[in-house]
């Protein structure tokens, strides 16, 4: 069973958004954070040190998740360049998040 974490900043659209869609998956367990301290479900080092593989959506995610948690970060760091401009479930998001991170995890 491969471990994927999803990152964004609030953990509210876009990591919720792949957590979901990446769920059904055979062979994934997935789960979703954000980087900032008020976001829904807070990065921590015991989620950064269970994945086994984590997409950032932006680089300013990467940036934040490499200072704040090196000492914990053995995964591989995919960035996936989608920006903040997605409702949660946003049809266009769920198209780009299989385009891109989907060949990652086959």
């Amino acid at each position: 069973m491969k471990r994927v974490l999803f990152v964004c900043s609030q953990n509210k659209l876009r990591s919720p958004t792949a957590e979901q869609v990446f769920a059904a998956w055979p062979g994934l367990e997935v789960d979703s954070a954000g980087t900032n301290h008020d976001a829904e479900n807070p990065l921590t080092g015991e989620l950064v040190e269970w994945a086994d593989v984590i997409f950032v959506m932006e680089r300013t995610h990467r940036s934040k998740l490499s200072k704040r948690f090196k000492r914990h970060l053995k995964a591989r760091v995919i960035c996936l360049n989608i920006p903040d401009d997605y409702d949660f479930m946003d049809p266009g998001l769920v198209v780009l998040l299989k385009a891109r991170a989907g060949p990652h995890l086959t």
